[in-house]
């Protein structure tokens, strides 16, 4: 999978911008895992993942305060949990782990939609405009899912899908527990505007958060 980045699209000085990919699972068990891995943000380099368990009870595992308190703002959560959450990649298997998550997955070919976010332009795929109207398209194709909508903290939220994978296996323990295979993420997660798709996957996205209140961007870390 093309893991580069192209970072240099200029979003406007009220927006902040985040390179990287979204992974969603779900798990015979019931449990539900979203990752997202941000080589390029204003954050520095981090992964955070969102857990919603079949209960409906939602957490953030954060590897720092930072993070936790600007993902806790734009995102819905019950429980927020810090400590380090490490990524390895391994050709097409990655690994996420944390102190209550060991998560394991592996990456199989592109459905036509990856296919066809390829072949998007990174420019075109980036821009706001180009997000809002593929929103009405994803919808239909993608149930639950949302590509452009309103965040917490006076934020609006853009997502720009520059390619698409299926995840074809998962090993996802949880709290020492494992969730048994590989499913789809039914019923969809609620920790913001629109889901994950509901076949297992991972996107690659450029997600742009645009501050709608005028507060000041974020700062980039060292």
């Amino acid at each position: 999978m093309d893991t580069g980045m192209d970072t240099g699209i200029d979003t406007g000085t009220d927006t902040d911008r985040f390179d990287g990919w979204i992974a969603g699972v779900g798990t015979a068990a019931g449990l539900r895992v979203v990752v997202g891995h941000w080589p390029h943000s204003p954050l520095g380099a981090f992964t955070d993942v969102m857990v919603e368990r079949p209960d409906g009870h939602r957490i953030l595992l954060a590897p720092r305060e930072r993070v936790a308190e600007f993902v806790g703002a734009t995102y819905t959560f019950d429980e927020t949990r810090l400590g380090p959450v490490t990524h390895e990649q391994r050709g097409t298997e990655h690994r996420v782990t944390t102190a209550d998550l060991d998560l394991v997955l592996r990456t199989g070919g592109r459905p036509p939609l990856g296919w066809l976010l390829r072949a998007v332009p990174g420019r075109l795929a980036t821009a706001p405009a180009w997000i809002a109207t593929i929103d009405a398209i994803a919808r239909r194709v993608l149930p639950g899912v949302r590509t452009v909508g309103s965040a917490g903290g006076g934020r609006r939220e853009y997502y720009g899908a520059r390619d698409l994978h299926r995840v074809v296996t998962a090993s996802v323990r949880w709290e020492g527990r494992d969730q048994g295979d590989l499913t789809r993420v039914d019923p969809p997660v609620h920790f913001g505007f629109g889901s994950t798709p509901s076949a297992p996957s991972l996107a690659r996205i450029t997600t742009l958060i645009r501050l709608t209140d005028h507060r000041p961007r974020l700062a980039s870390d060292p």
